[in-house]
């Protein structure tokens, strides 16, 4: 393996320990044009499996970039590393049309990977009758908005 790969690292390498015992690990991502960003997630994710980060825990949460909804960033879902998940968007329109997307890709694997949305959770940005607009989506997804 070359230097830097996945191959090269410890979990000691990757994750820091904070507050509480909280366990934080940053992946990052391929060089933008090259590589795929959903491939770097699954390897990540099963990097920490190999190396015993899930033992001992009882809540896991990922920050997954969602505004391209590619095959990629639905493998996660299809692996069944998810159960439930929870979108963060503002009330804004683009914002809205990315967790729309991302309910759909949800969706299709609710039966075949037992993953649910679990609700919306608006990160305001005060802006015109957003959280007006971040209830109608919720309710038209079926789901919840978290304040």
């Amino acid at each position: 393996a070359s230097a830097g790969s996945v191959e090269d690292l410890e979990l000691e390498d990757v994750m820091k320990v904070g507050y509480k015992d909280i366990r934080c690990v940053e992946s990052g991502g391929p060089e933008p044009g090259v590589g795929c960003a959903g491939r770097g997630v699954i390897t990540s994710i099963n990097f920490l499996e190999e190396n015993g980060a899930y033992e001992d825990i009882d809540y896991v949460s990922y920050d997954v970039l969602g505004d391209v909804v590619c095959g990629g960033f639905a493998m996660p879902i299809r692996e069944n590393k998810a159960q439930e998940i929870y979108i963060v968007m503002s009330g804004e329109m683009m914002a809205m049309y990315a967790a729309n997307n991302i309910s759909k890709g949800i969706l299709k694997y609710a039966n075949s990977g037992g993953v649910r949305l679990g609700g919306l959770i608006c990160n305001e940005r005060q802006t015109d009758k957003e959280l007006e607009l971040a209830e109608a989506l919720a309710k038209k997804l079926g789901t919840q908005l978290i304040y």
